[in-house]
C-alpha cells in the first residue's frame, strides 16, 4: 500500500469551481453518494441525509472496516460531506428535510419514483417550492414501466447485457470486479447536474434531472450495443480479446505470465513485430492489416506467444514500451496504486488518523483545483449545528465543515 502523500494543489484559499453551491444528498449506497462526493470534490457544500440509527446501507457493508469501525465501502463515496440524520416519517424531521431542499441548489436522491411524495420531497413539489432547484433522481430502470423495480448494480449488469459479454467463451457469465454500473451512473448524474446548473446560470430556472442504471449501462456498452444494432447479432464473451482489434488482449510470456498488449493500428503492429525480432510478421498477408489480424487471430497469437515465452512480462513491458507499443503487466490493485505513485499522480490522500485514506479525485482543473478531501462523516456527526441552521434564517451561513 503506498504511503499517503501531501496534496500539491494550491492553498485552501484558491477558489473552487462549485464554491457556494449547496447539495442535499438524500441518496444511499453508491451511484448517488458518489455523484455528490464528486460535486464536493469540486467545492460544493454537501449535506448527507441519512436515516437515524442505521444510516446509509453501506455503513455496514464489510469487512473491510477502518480502525474506527467505518466500512471501507461507505468511505469510498462519502468524503467531504456533513452528516445529518433525519427520520422522514417524523413530522419535525420531514419539515427540516423540506427546508433543506428549499435552501439547496441541488438535491440528489435514489428513492423509488413516487416514494418521496408523502414527505413533500418529490421532484414536482421541491421544484415548485424552489424553482431554481436542480432535483436529480437516480433509479434502476426509470420512472415509467420499470419504476417498481429495485436498482441493484449486480442485477443491472445481468439484465443489461454486461455479464453476457464478460468472461471466457463457453464459460459462465461474469460481473465486472466492481459495481461498475453504479460508478458509470454516478458520472452520468454528475454531468447532467452540471449541465442543469449551467442552464440555471442562464435562465434562473432549475429542473428535474433523471438518470437510471440500465440506460447508463446501455450507453456505456458503446461498440457492443452499436454492433448489435448494426448486425442484429448479439455479441458474446471473448475473455480479454477485443472483437474488432488484434492483438488487443493478454498474451502469455515466460511461465505463462500474462502481458496486456493493445495494438491499435498497423504501425504499432509493425513496431511489435520488430521488437519481437520477427519483422516478417508485419508483411505476412495474414497479419498485415488489422482486419486480417482479427480474421487470423488464432495463428497470430500462436506466433506472438512463441516469441514472448522467451522473457517475463516486466522485461517485455520495458522493451515494448521503448518501441512505442502499448502494453503492461496485469497488476493487482495495490500494484496499480504504486504505479500511479511512481508516475507522480499522488493517488492517495490522507484524511486523518485512524481513517481510511481517500483515492485522489481524477479531476484536474488549473484555475479551480479540486478540494482536498475531508473524512466521511459519522452518522449525524453534524446534526446539531445543521438542525439549528435549518431552524434559523435562510441567509445565515452554513456551519463550517470541520
Amino acid at each position: 500500500m503506498p504511503q499517503p502523500t501531501t496534496a500539491t494543489t494550491p492553498a485552501a484559499a484558491t477558489p473552487k469551481a462549485l464554491a457556494g453551491l449547496l447539495v442535499a444528498d438524500f441518496s444511499r449506497v453508491l451511484a448517488g453518494p458518489l455523484a455528490a462526493a464528486t460535486l464536493a470534490d469540486l467545492g460544493a457544500d454537501v449535506i448527507k441525509v441519512e436515516r437515524p440509527v442505521t444510516g446509509d446501507d453501506t455503513r455496514s457493508w464489510g469487512p473491510p472496516f477502518a480502525a474506527d469501525g467505518t466500512a471501507a465501502y461507505f468511505d469510498a463515496a462519502n468524503r467531504s460531506k456533513r452528516g445529518l440524520a433525519l427520520d422522514l416519517a417524523d413530522p419535525g424531521d420531514a419539515a427540516a428535510a423540506r427546508e433543506l431542499a428549499r435552501r439547496a441548489d441541488v438535491l440528489i436522491e435514489n428513492f423509488r419514483p413516487g416514494a418521496l411524495a408523502r414527505y413533500g420531497l418529490d421532484p414536482a413539489t421541491t421544484t415548485a417550492a424552489h424553482p431554481g432547484l436542480v432535483h436529480c433522481s437516480i433509479t434502476g430502470f426509470g420512472s415509467g414501466a420499470g419504476a417498481h423495480l429495485p436498482g441493484y448494480d449486480f442485477v443491472v449488469q445481468a439484465v443489461g447485457g454486461l455479464m453476457s459479454i464478460t468472461g471466457e467463451p463457453g464459460g459462465p457469465p461474469l460481473k465486472a470486479g466492481v459495481a461498475l454500473v453504479d460508478v458509470l451512473t454516478a458520472k452520468d448524474a454528475t454531468t447532467a447536474v452540471l449541465a442543469a446548473l449551467r442552464h440555471r446560470d442562464r435562465t434562473g430556472q432549475g429542473q428535474h434531472v433523471e438518470v437510471n442504471l440500465l440506460s447508463s449501462l446501455l450507453g456505456s456498452l458503446v461498440n457492443q450495443t452499436s454492433g448489435q444494432l448494426a448486425t442484429g447479432r448479439d455479441p458474446g464473451p471473448m475473455g480479454n480479446r477485443h472483437p474488432s482489434i488484434a492483438p488487443y488482449e493478454t498474451l502469455a510470456c515466460r511461465d505463462g505470465e500474462p502481458l496486456a498488449v493493445a495494438v491499435g493500428n498497423d504501425r504499432q503492429f509493425r513496431a511489435l513485430a520488430h521488437a519481437l525480432g520477427a519483422p516478417g510478421l508485419a508483411d505476412d498477408e495474414r497479419f498485415a492489416r488489422n482486419q486480417d489480424r482479427v480474421r487470423h487471430r488464432t495463428e497470430l497469437v500462436k506466433e506472438l506467444e512463441e516469441r514472448l515465452a522467451a522473457d517475463t512480462p516486466a522485461a517485455w513491458t520495458e522493451r515494448l514500451t521503448a518501441a512505442s507499443v502499448p502494453c503492461g503487466p496485469v497488476n493487482t490493485v495495490g500494484e496499480a496504486l504504486r504505479l500511479a505513485g511512481r508516475l507522480g499522480l499522488e493517488p492517495v490522500v490522507p484524511v486523518g488518523a485512524d481513517r481510511i485514506p481517500q483515492v485522489r479525485s481524477p479531476l484536474r482543473l488549473s484555475a479551480t483545483p479540486v478540494a482536498a478531501p475531508c473524512a466521511p462523516p459519522a452518522l449525524d456527526e453534524h446534526g446539531e449545528p445543521l438542525r439549528a441552521w435549518l431552524s434559523g434564517p435562510p441567509e445565515a451561513p452554513l456551519p463550517p465543515l470541520k
